[in-house]
């Protein structure tokens, strides 16, 4: 496995399938139709513009395994050092610690921009994302129960988050 920044030329329509595959067969993304190909042009855009990381795990073959982000947890400004982050890795390749090392790398770049603090949000039936955040000491900060309605029933929506120890002189304004 190797870790990779991700692009728009290289890595869109990989993301785009992982992002379609978890929409249509999962609860891990609360959508209901799978995105189309320009929908990626904005989002690649909106990680730019907020110069968040997309960071990528490629087998020796050169295709994306999975991908891990973050973004703005809320838009006032006070919470600039709090970011949502996601991570997401194909069916196929779940269970081969890719996540993990996602989550590392995507840590330590939250670290670099001095973030304080990373936000997931999980939901509650997603045993397997909920104990890859906790062996990476995010703790449990609160569960919305019927935060959302997909595949005919309520889901609860577990946040998860981990305070870091940076910035080390944040600043008002």
């Amino acid at each position: 496995m190797q870790i990779v920044a991700c692009t728009y030329e290289s890595h869109a329509a990989e993301i785009l399938e992982i992002f379609n595959e978890a929409i249509v067969s999962s609860t891990a993304l609360y959508d209901y139709k799978p995105r189309t190909p320009e929908s990626m042009v904005g989002w690649f855009k909106a990680k730019e513009a907020g110069r968040f990381p997309v960071i990528g795990a490629t087998g020796p073959d050169g295709r994306l395994r999975g991908f891990a982000s973050y973004g703005t947890f809320r838009a006032w400004p006070a919470y600039k050092y709090t970011v949502e982050h996601s991570v997401y890795v194909h069916r196929d390749h779940r269970g081969e610690g890719i996540g993990i090392a996602l989550m590392k790398e995507l840590i330590a770049a939250a670290r670099k921009q001095d973030v304080h603090v990373m936000v997931g949000a999980i939901d509650v039936a997603n045993t397997g994302s909920i104990a890859l955040h906790e062996k990476l000491g995010f703790s449990h900060a609160g569960t919305i129960v019927q935060a959302a309605f997909k595949f005919g029933r309520w889901l609860d929506l577990g946040f998860y988050q981990l305070v870091l120890d940076t910035p080390t002189q944040p600043v008002d304004g």
